[in-house]
């Protein structure tokens, strides 16, 4: 008889993982390095098709990730006890989907076993944005985020 273990993520907090176990959990989709504008009146969140400079949009991780906050000064450092209060990350990011009480997907690196799988689902923003030191206007760069990515 073979004992089933839980993974992780279905039995510890986001605030009780390791830092290992919490860094393992970014699929890499690269969604969450795009600009976004929020309005201010209506607070309605607008992903733009535009990356920041520091991203390698061909495998969706940051050139620099342990540098980015000093190279890229309004990078946003998600912490497991503030992923709620981040309401622009994508429906099928793993943080908002553990913080939300929900499986990860199929394709996520940690079921598939594969680190392109996220790539392979068409999840990811692979090939599909521009930097920021190509973008010009970011108004001009608006787009339905499920045009990029769907769960």
């Amino acid at each position: 008889m073979t004992d089933s273990v839980e993974p992780f993520w279905k039995n510890k907090s986001l605030t009780q993982m390791s830092r290992n176990e919490w860094e393992s959990l970014c699929d890499g989709c690269g969604l969450c390095c795009l600009h976004k504008i929020e309005d201010e009146k209506s607070s309605l969140i607008s992903y733009t098709d535009v990356a920041c400079r520091l991203l390698d949009t061909q495998t969706c991780r940051c050139k620099k990730y342990t540098q980015r906050k000093k190279l890229v000064p309004d990078c946003v450092i998600l912490k497991p006890k503030q992923v709620s209060e981040f309401k622009w990350l994508p429906k099928t990011c793993a943080y908002r989907l553990i913080s939300e009480g929900k499986d990860l997907y199929s394709w996520h690196p940690l079921i598939s076993g594969h680190q392109d799988s996220v790539h392979s689902a068409g999840v990811s923003i692979q090939n599909k944005v521009i930097s920021e030191r190509d973008a010009g206007d970011l108004e001009d760069h608006i787009i339905n985020i499920s045009e990029i990515s769907h769960g």
